[in-house]
């Protein structure tokens, strides 16, 4: 087995879920601040210890923007080196459908606002979008990526496959 500092020593990357929650030609989306400037985003964030990816982006849906999603499709597994703090991400984006919305519901702490915009209104945002996987994530929708949800496989912690 190896030694404390050789496991510490191994990179890892930061794993995020993102939703592309589509209304017709809108989408979903959050304003948020980031290191003191503003940024948009799909519904977005990291996955948590012994969480399902699914279930995170459900959760962090719920969180930056009040909706309950049902999640449909894997859209793609993206990886990036963030140009905010330069660590290397994983990113897991997913297609979902809207079911509701509570607007009394408190948003995380940064979020301002969730909209929904077209496409040509978020790829007009520019620089002000969060990452390029934001556009990527929906033009890979609008391309037709759709991989079914049972391709992710979780093992409850401590049994095997």
């Amino acid at each position: 087995m190896p030694s404390a500092s050789a496991i510490d020593a191994i990179w890892r990357p930061h794993v995020t879920v993102a939703c592309v929650v589509s209304d017709g030609a809108r989408y979903l989306m959050v304003e948020e601040e980031v290191n003191g400037r503003l940024a948009y985003n799909q519904p977005a964030g990291h996955l948590e210890d012994r969480e399902r990816l699914v279930d995170a982006a459900v959760r962090e849906t719920l969180e930056e923007t009040g909706w309950t999603v049902e999640p449909t499709h894997l859209i793609g597994v993206h990886q990036w080196r963030s140009t905010e703090h330069g660590e290397g991400m994983i990113r897991f984006s997913f297609a979902a459908r809207p079911d509701r919305h509570d607007p009394a519901r408190p948003l995380d702490a940064g979020i301002r606002r969730a909209l929904w915009l077209d496409r040509a209104e978020i790829a007009a945002l520019g620089g002000q979008l969060r990452s390029p996987l934001v556009l990527a994530s929906i033009d890979a929708w609008l391309a037709g990526a759709r991989l079914p949800l049972d391709v992710l496989h979780a093992w409850p912690h401590g049994t095997t496959p």
